[in-house]
């Protein structure tokens, strides 16, 4: 599926660094680079920045089934860290797993090669 060049990445994610990797009905796959801004006190990546790549990937993926004429939003999120991050890139494959005419149910998993860094489910509302 091909991605609107201006609707792909908010100015929030270009600012923080994800990037698009691919995207289909129901999926998104979106990466993100450790940078030294993305650190936290302990040098791991930021559970925040962690948090942000999985509810973009996660729009993305509503994106792809209602389309980008239409609007969603976050209701809620939720995130599960399994392991920190010292380096490299992270991967975030979001799965819409619920289509409704006012909602979409998304789960998304992030990982660094085959390791799960973290894993999400999140509601989003149609506008």
């Amino acid at each position: 599926m091909e991605i609107p060049h201006e609707l792909a990445m908010s100015a929030f994610g270009r600012l923080i660094g994800c990037r698009p990797l691919a995207m289909e009905k129901g999926r998104a796959e979106v990466a993100l680079s450790l940078t030294p801004d993305l650190h936290n006190r302990l040098g791991k990546l930021h559970g925040g920045a962690l948090f942000s790549l999985l509810d973009i990937a996660m729009s993305l993926a509503c994106s792809s089934v209602h389309g980008f004429e239409s609007r969603s939003v976050t209701q809620e999120c939720k995130i599960n860290y399994m392991r920190g991050v010292d380096d490299g890139e992270v991967v975030c494959v979001a799965t819409v797993v619920h289509a409704g005419s006012r909602s979409l149910v998304v789960e998304a998993d992030i990982r660094q090669g085959e390791a799960l860094v973290a894993k999400g489910l999140g509601t989003f509302a149609l506008l």
